[in-house]
């Protein structure tokens, strides 16, 4: 399923590169249409492309060693204290 998932991703964000490009090249030639492609392209990144791709990398990892608690506070501090940082 990993493999699927990384080529949607993939065909999706090539998908959406080149609906950028295209909406930069109808603004260069003065056509208002251009800004509209480049906002759905944008919008399209963000709210479907970003979250697909951030759950794709964060699948069945643990989300406590990425996050600040006291007990990674201390973890960091220990470890900065042994290597003089």
């Amino acid at each position: 399923m990993s493999k699927v998932r990384q080529k949607m991703i993939q065909y999706l964000s090539y998908i959406l590169f080149l609906g950028y490009a295209t909406g930069f090249i109808f603004i260069s030639r003065g056509d208002e249409m251009g800004r509209f492609i480049v906002g759905v392209s944008v919008l399209l990144m963000v709210f479907i492309l970003m979250p697909i791709f951030l759950y794709h990398r964060w699948n069945g990892k643990k989300l406590k060693d990425y996050t600040l608690t006291k007990e990674n506070f201390q973890k960091m501090r220990q470890y900065s204290k042994e290597n003089k940082f």
